[in-house]
C-alpha cells in the first residue's frame, strides 16, 4: 500500500477499520452474517409486552440483552456493537478512543410505565393526565428518571464507556439517522478535524406506544399469523413493514492514519449524499425528486458514475408507497442498467430497525463487498408489475461486488445515500 492516499476529490480518503452489529438475528457480525446470508428472519411474535388489542403483535426485538427502558436498551445494544467494532479495529483501549462520538439514535421520551409512576405519585386513579404528571413529579425525587430520559444521557453514557473525544454529537433524523451518523463523521475525517471517528447507531423502541402510532399511519404489516413471512420487500402482496431494534457500529479513519497504525481496511466510505424531501411528514414526494437527488448527491460525492455500481443494499421497507418510490428514484438514477442490477433488502430478515437502520446496513453492505455474497429478499412471493427489479429473491446470491449503495430514507424527507466500495490494494 501506499504511505498516502486520496479520494477523487483529493480529500483525505476515508476508510472503516472496525465493524459492529446487533439485531434480532443474534450478537456479532459473524452470527448476523450466517443467518442473513441463510435467508433467516428475526421476526417474532412479541412476548416482551401484553399485545392485546394491537393491530400488530410481530416484531424484531431483541430479546436477549436485557433492559430497563427504551433508552437503556438503546444504550447496551450500541455497546455491545461498539465493544466488536472497536475491538476489531484494534483502536481505542481501555476506554481511551482517539476521535469523537458520532450517534445515532432515536428520540427519547418518558414512557407508560414512567408516566404511570408519575400518576401514582400524584394520587391519581383514572386517566393519566399531564397535570397529574406534572403534580406527580414534585411529589418525590424522581432525578433518577429524569437523567435517564434526558436524550444526551445516551450519548454522555457511550462517550463515556469509550472514552471518546470532545462532546458526542447525538442526531436523530428518523430513518435514516444512521445513515447521516455515518456522513457526519466522514465530513470530519475529511475535514481534518479527526483521524478517527467511531459511529455508533441504534433503537431499542419497539414498545407498544410506537406499535400503536405506526398503527395509526397504517405503516405496518399486519401479518400476525405468519412473522417470519410479514417483512415482504417489493413484493406485490407487501402491506407494510416491521418494527425492529438493533445497533451497528462502525470505527472510520482516513487512509493515512490507518496505514501508520499497521490497521486492516475493511472498505472503504467514498460518498456521502443527503436531500430533504419536505413534502409530507410520512409520505414521499410523487415526483421522487429527492430520492433521485440524494443518490446523485452522492455518486458525485464519491467521484463515480452509475455504471460504477453493482449492488444496491435497498431501503427497502416493504410498504406499498416506500418501495414504489425507491423503485422509481433508482430507474432514474441507473436507467436500463438497474435491470442487470441486484438490488436487496435486509429488512426482510431484519424488519426496520429505524434508527440503527443505516449504520446495520452500511456493515452488511461493506460484508457484502468483502465476502462476495448479496444477501436475499426473502419473502418474495410475486413480482409487482410496477417494481421490475431484480430482488435477488429468497436466496442469496455469489457475486463479486466493488462498489454498492446504501439508501436510507425516511419518514418527514430525510434522504441519506452512502457509496460504499472494496478496500485498496
Amino acid at each position: 500500500m501506499a504511505t498516502s492516499m486520496k479520494d477523487r476529490h483529493g480529500r483525505p480518503m476515508v476508510v472503516v477499520t472496525g465493524m459492529g452489529v446487533v439485531t434480532s438475528l443474534g450478537q456479532g457480525k459473524e452470527e448476523n452474517w450466517t443467518r442473513l446470508t441463510g435467508g433467516q428472519s428475526g421476526i417474532h411474535t412479541i412476548t416482551r409486552f401484553p399485545v392485546d388489542g394491537l393491530r400488530t403483535t410481530i416484531a424484531g426485538t431483541v430479546d436477549f440483552v436485557p433492559f430497563d427502558n427504551a433508552p437503556d436498551l438503546t444504550t447496551r445494544m450500541a455497546a455491545i456493537a461498539g465493544d466488536e467494532a472497536v475491538t476489531e479495529a484494534g483502536i481505542g483501549g481501555e476506554g481511551g478512543f482517539p476521535g469523537p462520538l458520532f450517534l445515532g439514535m432515536p428520540p427519547v421520551e418518558t414512557e407508560w410505565p414512567q408516566r404511570q409512576e408519575l400518576a401514582r405519585a400524584s394520587g391519581a386513579q383514572g386517566a393519566v393526565t399531564y397535570a397529574e404528571l406534572l403534580k406527580g413529579a414534585s411529589q418525590a425525587d424522581f432525578t433518577g428518571m429524569q437523567r435517564r430520559f434526558l436524550f444526551g444521557s445516551v450519548g454522555d453514557a457511550l462517550a463515556d464507556r469509550f472514552g471518546t473525544k470532545g462532546a458526542p454529537i447525538s442526531i436523530s433524523t428518523a430513518c435514516a439517522t444512521g445513515a447521516t451518523a455515518i456522513q457526519l463523521a466522514v465530513e470530519a475525517i475529511r475535514r481534518g478535524e479527526t483521524g478517527a471517528a467511531l459511529v455508533l447507531a441504534a433503537d431499542g423502541s419497539a414498545n407498544q406506544e410506537s406499535l400503536v402510532r405506526f398503527s395509526l399511519l397504517s405503516a405496518l404489516s399486519t401479518r400476525n399469523d405468519n412473522p417470519v413471512a410479514a417483512a415482504r420487500p417489493f413484493s406485490k402482496d407487501r402491506d407494510g413493514f416491521v418494527m425492529a431494534e438493533g445497533a451497528g457500529a462502525l470505527v472510520l479513519e482516513s487512509y493515512d492514519h490507518a496505514v501508520a497504525r499497521g490497521a486492516t481496511i475493511l472498505g472503504v466510505v467514498e460518498g456521502c449524499g443527503e436531500m430533504a424531501d419536505s413534502f409530507h411528514r410520512t409520505r414521499s414526494s410523487p415526483d421522487g425528486a429527492p430520492i433521485i437527488g440524494c443518490i446523485r448527491n452522492a455518486l458525485e460525492d464519491a467521484g463515480v458514475t452509475p455504471a460504477d455500481v453493482q449492488y444496491v443494499n435497498a431501503h427497502g421497507t416493504s410498504t406499498p408507497e416506500n418501495d414504489k418510490m425507491e423503485y422509481v428514484g433508482l430507474a432514474a438514477v441507473f436507467g436500463e442498467a438497474l435491470k442487470g442490477m441486484a438490488v436487496s433488502s435486509n429488512k426482510s430478515m431484519i424488519g426496520h430497525t429505524l434508527s440503527a437502520a443505516g449504520a446495520i446496513e452500511a456493515v452488511f453492505t461493506l460484508m457484502t463487498i468483502g465476502r462476495g455474497v448479496i444477501p436475499p429478499t426473502i419473502n418474495y412471493s410475486g413480482p409487482d408489475p410496477a417494481i421490475p427489479l431484480d430482488v435477488v429473491p429468497n436466496e442469496a446470491r455469489q457475486a463479486d461486488v466493488t462498489r454498492a449503495i446504501s439508501n436510507s430514507f425516511g419518514f418527514g424527507g430525510q434522504n441519506v445515500c452512502l457509496v460504499l466500495a472494496k478496500a485498496p490494494v
